[in-house]
């Protein structure tokens, strides 16, 4: 199994070290020649020295646009700034000029996501040539399209009080300039800042004006005559600085103690090579949870789910999840993976349990869907399957999904899919996202007519296993954990063992008001 994953691993870092290039050296070299740092080497610098932090969606729109969109023109981190917990969304101007492509959008409106449901400031590193024109009906209109931004900026300013910090530190452009206007504080670099509506070959074809765009809309026109921006930084380092010492005033959240659990490398020997075969979910628990406070709920009743209070960074958590393999019961074998209607009102009475006690909950997916058949349909499973959705759906408490093998059919959408609105979605390079299994597609896609060829006694023609071979093909390739990853069904494919960290960072961040003060966005 170690070897197995390893390879998975090498190739997911291949793929994240070409992304993480953005444009390329050349691309990153004329960023210092213009006097300016690339977008990861500020987001770096503005991040706390030797912390961890979370990149969001760095494999989104990876396999589009002949791979001329790396991480879709954005980095979206989430890391602490001054010991607070914090977003950041910096343009990468090495990647087309840092225009927007449909899928920046999306980026930047889940990152957003995360600071409003959080309520944790968020910085904007704004160096962006505006919207990518060849693109812009994917950009542009729609409910989810650019306007969603400043709705967004809009809510966390008058409603939600979440601070916005906005650098203008390179191109900002049109409609984009509204993104940093709807922010509490706007900083700008002299030389090399600009801000404005249009910029000056725009504006003298519109008007006849002819301007340089430090007159336009630079620095020093903007902090000492428009008002528009705040303050003036000299440089790079210097802009990013000063956001730091803003942090550095902020109250900063208190810290639990940590409670080293087992070996983190331990993990790679959890899963088996083949993805159906069973292994202990303790043992995978016992690699990201803390050592100490562990207990199972209803541990005898409906065991192909796990249920259990435990700690982790020192914090308390709700554990959900789906145990693998044959399991025994009081009413017979279970299948591990499978939510049976047992196991989903145990759940649901779980659920309710944490959200009365403010408890966020981590869900740990491996689910194959819901039982069906005679007995299951005459036991409820539809009514119970609902009582599991609705109490995950209106639990308030925070929730972060951790998606280790399987996520198939309602099952994953129970286990807090992401359109349920989970604070954090987690995925190994194991992950298989989707409806089903290859085979049981080639099923119910192609099922009928083999049992039609099979019963006539005919063998299985060479057009039918062509087409049959495509279906199990398309499915594996949509299965893969890197291409849910390329669309923003999670927020990153991570190492296993870095997973009792990056969890733990997670549910900081959620709790990182400290009180009980957990987000229900009206009309998102």
């Amino acid at each position: 199994m170690a070897n197995w994953i390893r390879e998975r691993l090498t190739e997911l870092r291949t793929l994240e070290e070409k992304l993480r290039a953005g444009g390329g050296p050349a691309k990153a070299e004329k960023q210092h020649r213009d006097g300016k740092l690339t977008a990861r080497e500020r987001v770096t610098a503005l991040l706390d020295p030797g912390t961890l932090s979370i990149e969001i969606g760095l494999l989104v729109a990876h396999d589009l646009y002949d791979g001329q969109a790396p991480a879709a023109g954005v980095v979206t981190v989430v890391g602490r700034i001054a010991g607070r917990p914090a977003v950041i969304v910096a343009n990468d101007a090495t990647v087309k000029a840092g225009a927007w492509w449909p899928e920046t959008i999306t980026k930047i409106l889940r990152a957003q996501e995360i600071a409003m449901r959080n309520r944790i400031p968020i910085v904007y590193l704004v160096d962006s040539a505006g919207v990518n024109l060849p693109l812009q009906d994917g950009i542009f209109p729609g409910q989810y399209g650019a306007a969603r931004i400043f709705y967004y900026n809009s809510l966390m300013r008058r409603k939600l009080r979440v601070p916005q910090i906005a650098a203008v530190m390179g191109m900002c452009i049109a409609g984009g300039a509204y993104l940093p206007a709807l922010s509490d504080v706007i900083y700008m670099v002299e030389g090399t800042s600009f801000m404005g509506l249009g910029g000056p070959n725009l504006v003298k074809g519109a008007t006849g004006q002819v301007n340089t765009a430090e007159d336009l809309g630079g620095a020093r026109m903007h902090t000492s005559e428009s008002g528009v921006a705040h303050y003036r930084a000299v440089d790079d380092a210097n802009c990013l600085r000063q956001i730091r010492e803003r942090f550095a005033s902020f109250p900063a959240p208190a810290r639990a103690p940590d409670d080293p659990g087992a070996a983190a490398e331990g993990i790679y020997e959890v899963l088996p090579n083949d993805h159906r075969l069973p292994y202990s979910m303790e043992s995978l628990l016992g690699c990201i949870l803390d050592a100490g406070g562990f207990h199972e709920f209803q541990p005898d009743y409906a065991a192909e789910i796990l249920c259990a209070d435990a700690r982790l960074g020192g914090r308390a958590v709700a554990v959900i999840a789906n145990r693998r393999g044959f399991l025994k019961s009081q009413t017979g074998p279970r299948i591990g993976g499978i939510v049976y209607t047992e196991s989903a009102r145990k759940v649901n009475y779980f659920v309710e349990n944490a959200e009365r006690a403010g408890t966020p909950i981590l869900y740990v997916q491996d689910v194959s869907g819901f039982m069906v058949g005679l007995d299951a349909e005459k036991g409820g499973i539809i009514r119970a399957g609902a009582e599991m959705v609705e109490s995950m759906a209106c639990a308030t408490v925070p929730k972060i999904v951790l998606t280790v093998n399987h996520a198939s059919g309602a099952g994953y959408y129970a286990m807090a899919g992401q359109g349920f609105d989970p604070h954090f979605t987690f995925s190994w390079p194991t992950a298989r996202i989707g409806v089903m299994e290859g085979e049981s597609a080639v099923q119910a896609v192609h099922g009928t007519e083999l049992e039609r060829l099979k019963q006539a006694g005919q063998a299985v023609p060479g057009e039918l296993q062509e087409r049959i071979a495509k279906t199990r093909a398309d499915y594996e390739r949509w299965l893969d954990a890197k291409y849910a990853a390329a669309r923003g069904h999670c927020d990153a494919v991570i190492d296993p063992a870095a997973s009792r960290e990056i969890l733990a960072m997670a549910l900081d961040v959620c709790t990182a008001a400290g009180h009980r003060e957990h987000l229900v966005l009206e009309r998102l």
